[in-house]
């Protein structure tokens, strides 16, 4: 039974790769960023830094950022097993864990990987609430004395699926958009309430930039500073110097 389910968890997660590519490929992706630097192919960017995106717009990132030294938090759930397999396919490297099962485990891992790869995670998975920024990442920033950059991501008017975080499932063909901050520098030596303060305030960040990426997509129209995106990673070489 374990070889057999490795198989199937193997076989989806080539389908969840296969199916991101053909269908992520068809949309019209362009990006506006408040410094360029923050692209993880730029060769200015500096890291290792913290990414964070909405659970419900997981495919734009992963098909646009792999190969980009990135490792992934994802759950221990076994929904998440067919992601896990996909995310590999996909050029990234993944923790397993989270708040609620295998946090400790996991925090140990992303403090290893920290000091070599950038780190991705969705703030509000992996079972919510929707749009709600937990501590984890402002935890995290702090204890590591590594910047976050908040990516926020629209599509014009995804079929939305009946989950938790409505997930967004982008038409073919229809626009994706993604606006990104600086880089957000958390102190070290927060209490909790200096926590949840800077929690409240990069939920804040993340929401803002999420609906007007929205917004942006839904509308059509062209910002001074938008630039089109594709698929692409760091050069080979770069990636072994890393």
């Amino acid at each position: 039974m374990r070889i057999k389910s490795k198989f199937i968890n193997r076989a989806g997660g080539l389908l969840i790769a296969s199916t991101t590519r053909l269908w992520m490929r068809t949309l019209d992706h362009q990006i506006a960023f408040y410094d360029p630097t923050a692209d993880p192919i730029h060769p200015d960017f500096r890291g290792p830094v913290i990414f964070l995106f909405w659970h419900e717009y997981i495919p734009v990132p992963f098909y646009l950022r792999g190969h980009s030294n990135i490792a992934m938090l994802l759950s221990q759930h076994q929904d998440a097993e067919w992601l896990s397999h996909a995310a590999r396919l996909m050029g990234f490297e993944t923790i397993r864990g989270s708040t609620n099962r295998g946090g400790v485990a996991a925090l140990r891992q992303l403090l290893r990987t920290s000091h070599s790869m950038n780190l991705a995670i969705t703030p509000d998975g992996p079972r919510g609430p929707r749009r709600r920024l937990a501590p984890g990442p402002i935890y995290l920033s702090a204890r590591l004395g590594i910047p976050l950059i908040v990516f926020g991501v629209g599509c014009d008017r995804p079929w939305r699926m009946a989950t938790w975080d409505r997930f967004a499932l982008p038409r073919p063909y229809s626009r994706a958009r993604i606006i990104v901050s600086p880089k957000v520098q958390i102190p070290s030596g927060l209490d909790r309430e200096g926590v949840e303060g800077y929690r409240q305030h990069v939920e804040a960040l993340l929401n803002d930039l999420t609906e007007q990426a929205e917004t942006w997509a839904e509308s059509g129209t062209r910002l001074q500073q938008q630039t089109p995106i594709r698929r692409e990673g760091i050069p080979i070489v770069q990636r072994r110097a890393a």
